[in-house]
Parts: C-alpha cells; structure tokens; sequence
C-alpha cells in the first residue's frame, strides 16, 4: 500500500514539473513571438521615418537620414541572405561571421548617425558628412560583396544540379524511345536457308564462312554424274514404299540375317 502511494506520489510530482516545464516553454516562445514583433514593428517605423526625413527634409537632416537608410538596409538584406544560405550550406558559417563583425561597425556608424539628427550645429554635422559617407560606402560595399557572393554561389549550385538532372532526364528520355532506334540489318544470305553440306553444325572451309556468298565451283561431268546418282540413292532410299508388301524371296539376303524357319501346320 506504501508502495502504491509512493508512486502515485512521484507520478504527480512528474506531471507537475512537465507542465512546469511546457508552460516554462509556451510563455519564453510567445515571449519571443512578441518581442519579434515588437521589434519588427519598431524597425518599420523607423524605416518610414527614416524615409519621410530623406524625402521630406532638405539639408543635413536629410542626408543624415540618407545614410541611415541606406546602411540599414543593405546590413538587413545580408543578414537575411547569409542566414538564408548557412542553413543549406555550412561553408556560410564563415561569412557569417565576418557580417557579425562588420555587423558591429554598422551598429555603431548607425548610433553615430542618430546622435548628428539631434545635433543643433548644423556647421559641424556638414563638416563631417563626407567623412561618414565614406564610412557608410565602405561598410554597405562589404556587405554587399558578401551577399552577393552568397547569392552567386547559391546560384551556381543550382546551375549545376539543373545541368545534372537535365543529363539525367536526357538519358532516361533515351531508354524509354529504345522502340524507335532502327536494328542493324542482316548480313546478306543470314536468313536464307542453309544449303546442303553448309547447314548449321557442319564444318565450313576457310575463308567461307556463313552468310557469305561465294560461287560454288563448277564440277566435272564425273563428279556431277556421282553426285546424281548419289542423290538417286538417297532420294531412293527416301521414298515411301508401297502398299504391297514385298517379296520376300526377291529380298536380297546378308551374310549375318539368319534364314527364315517354315512355318509348321497342325
């Protein structure tokens, strides 16, 4: 029975603390959910400023404004490629960190810019624009040599992963049209049917072989008339015999037959 209360005791300490746990979760997620959108928000809205005073504003303020504008917006579009890219390819993680570090000199070229708005001589904050262009060209030139570098490369593997599945679609295109590619055609004689003494199986003399077609040579008047009465014989010898049966007393009889015994009447 102890037993029994001492694990019903441990289950609900270990609910407790995993719904601890979940809720710890859920409210740092949402925590973070809203802070990025509060933070979006708060970029928006400097960026519509920021925009507004480069437009609406001639003079210092407004190329002040100018500068911030542009920096922030090429630091945020590298940021986003960069971090786009390292998620499929690791070798990123340096440039990365190369951006984190220029990323700082941003910060702080950007927190410059900020404090000469509020700045009442305008002399001074005019005596020191060329200055911080330079400085804004320099660093928008960096980030943007990564970017595009990073974009460059994201391109080029996809040019090579077409150019791959191009060749393999090209080579199953191929297989499957096999139907359409013509066979060779038959050597000459091939599908005709063998000639006696040259069929399959029997030897062939050199320089004859099969499908080849040589001329026969022309026999003497000896050979031939041998050759037809050997295919006399043969064709004889073929021939189906009669229905009669034959006279067994004109059969010629062989050395090694044994004669025929009379049959006997009862």
């Amino acid at each position: 029975m102890e037993a029994a209360i001492t694990i019903l005791a441990l289950l609900f300490v270990a609910f407790i603390a995993l719904g601890v746990y979940v809720t710890v979760k859920v409210v740092g997620a949402a925590k973070r959910g809203v802070d990025r959108t509060i933070t979006q928000a708060r970029r928006t809205v400097e960026d519509t400023t920021l925009r507004a005073k480069s437009f609406g504003q001639p003079g210092v303020v407004g190329e002040l404004a100018q500068l911030r504008l542009a920096l922030r917006t090429s630091m945020r579009a590298t940021q986003d490629a960069l971090h786009a890219g390292v998620a499929e390819d690791a070798s990123l993680s340096e440039s990365v960190a190369l951006f984190r570090r220029l990323s700082a000199h941003g910060l702080e070229l950007d927190d410059e810019l900020k404090r000469l708005e509020r700045e009442p001589d305008r002399s001074t904050v005019a005596a020191l624009l060329p200055q911080l262009k330079e400085r804004t060209q320099r660093i928008t030139h960096s980030a943007e040599s990564l970017r595009w570098a990073a974009r460059d490369r994201a391109r080029q593997f996809a040019d090579d992963d077409l150019d791959a599945l191009n060749a393999q679609i090209d080579v199953e295109a191929g297989a499957l049209r096999h139907w359409t590619v013509e066979e060779p055609s038959r050597a000459p004689g091939a599908g005709a049917s063998a000639t006696p003494g040259h069929g399959p199986g029997t030897s062939t003399t050199p320089g004859h072989g099969p499908g080849t077609d040589w001329p026969e040579p022309a026999a003497s008047a000896g050979s031939s008339s041998t050759a037809d009465e050997a295919w006399a014989g043969q064709a004889g010898e073929e021939a189906p015999q009669a229905i009669t049966a034959p006279d067994p007393r004109k059969r010629t009889s062989y050395p090694w037959e044994k004669s025929a015994r009379p049959e006997t009447t009862n």
